[in-house]
């Protein structure tokens, strides 16, 4: 079993020292081990679950997410994993759609701007100053 120092289990994980001391304060991360000397030791598995909240934060889960992600990986529940994705990808294409209505919008008020002149010939600053409605 490897043992790490605190700043050898962050580097190895790629976060910060405080990030490791924050996912212990918040339950994510079990509190490591002490020396006698009162430094914290952490080994293999504390550095598999720090891999294992950066990759569930790569695909877009919280961390109250990441904690029942975590509970369902212990477990071994392949089903509630599955459907832990599955609930993430619907809310994933909804942002998406969300962000491509806001992109039309904006590019539908720029097409209408002649990007200089007078303020009142702006249709993008008449729409934040809501004296328009937005597309």
């Amino acid at each position: 079993m490897t043992h790490f120092a605190i700043g050898q289990l962050a580097s190895a994980a790629g976060v910060g020292i405080d990030t490791v001391r924050y996912y212990e304060r918040s339950g994510l991360l079990k509190p490591a081990e002490r020396s006698p000397s009162g430094y914290r030791k952490y080994g293999d598995s504390e550095l598999d679950r720090l891999n294992f909240i950066r990759g569930a934060q790569h695909l877009g889960f919280s961390l109250g997410e990441i904690g029942e992600l975590l509970a369902i990986s212990s477990r071994g529940d392949v089903k509630a994993m599955y459907e832990a994705a599955k609930v993430r990808l619907v809310d994933i294409d909804n942002r998406i759609s969300e962000l491509q209505r806001m992109r039309a919008a904006l590019a539908n008020l720029m097409s209408g701007c002649p990007g200089e002149g007078m303020d009142g010939d702006c249709p993008i600053l008449r729409a934040l100053l809501n004296k328009e409605a937005t597309p």
